[in-house]
């Protein structure tokens, strides 16, 4: 990926934080957006200090104005974007009829909203420069539904739609736009959401036919294969990475 640009929103913590590493590792200097910004540029040291190219940038995807703002400093400091891992997120577990109309609002403006805006933001470089990758992060949720999650599983199916849509638009101008829907994976909101008492971890391990718990970098890896030269050809997809779970 050596002179390729790539954003990560959400790129700070858990999966985004290893896509971020691993695209850095394979070569692309990589925009770290993030609403905390400490832990953006704290990461993006990081990555510095291990030989690769990145900045950290503090962004709200619910913001377009702070997103257009980040991207045009992206521009700035290391070149056009031509890669968006749409990776923040937020998930929130509250019964349907507690679901209040601000709550399913914040939802979808953070998990689904944020991915248009960034896409919009960002597709134009990439169609001035005849080739672009788009892996927008969902969930497994959307296969199965999950009860208590309905603001969030609507939002993230909402993504897979996005994702098929924006593929048919864009793939004869060099633009490939997937999806991948994390399994069980090992993430700091993994953890929170257990500790709230919502899932068993031992329970969901047992589900898992692998019979483990994903890790962030398991994501990272596909990630960094559909953002390459060699995936071309693989547009609108859905690619799950869950241990065997829902295929």
């Amino acid at each position: 990926m050596s002179g390729r640009t790539a954003i990560v929103t959400g790129g700070a913590a858990g999966i985004g934080a290893a896509i971020s590493r691993r695209l850095a590792a394979d070569g692309a200097a990589v925009a770290i957006f993030d609403r905390d910004g400490d832990a953006a540029k704290a990461m993006a040291a990081s990555i510095e200090e291990a030989g690769g190219r990145a900045i950290g940038i503090p962004t709200d995807v619910t913001d377009r104005a702070a997103i257009d703002a980040g991207v045009a400093e992206v521009r700035t400091r290391l070149g056009r974007p031509t890669i968006l891992v749409n990776n923040a997120g937020l998930t929130i577990a509250i019964p349907f009829l507690e679901l209040t109309a601000q709550t399913w609002n914040s939802a979808l403006a953070i998990n689904l909203t944020g991915t248009f805006d960034c896409c919009q933001a960002v597709l134009p470089d990439m169609l001035d420069a005849g080739w672009g990758r788009i892996v927008n992060i969902s969930s497994s949720s959307v296969h199965s539904g999950a009860a208590g999650l309905a603001s969030y599983v609507s939002a993230k199916s909402g993504v897979v739609g996005l994702t098929k849509v924006l593929a048919l638009e864009f793939s004869r101008r060099g633009v490939t736009v997937n999806t991948i829907p994390p399994g069980f994976i090992e993430t700091p909101m993994t953890r929170r959401t257990a500790d709230s008492g919502f899932i068993d971890l031992d329970e969901q391990i047992a589900k898992t036919p692998v019979g483990r718990i994903g890790q962030p970098e398991d994501i990272a890896a596909t990630c960094a294969f559909l953002v390459s030269d060699e995936a071309g050809y693989i547009t609108g997809q859905i690619i799950g990475v869950n241990g065997g779970r829902n295929t």
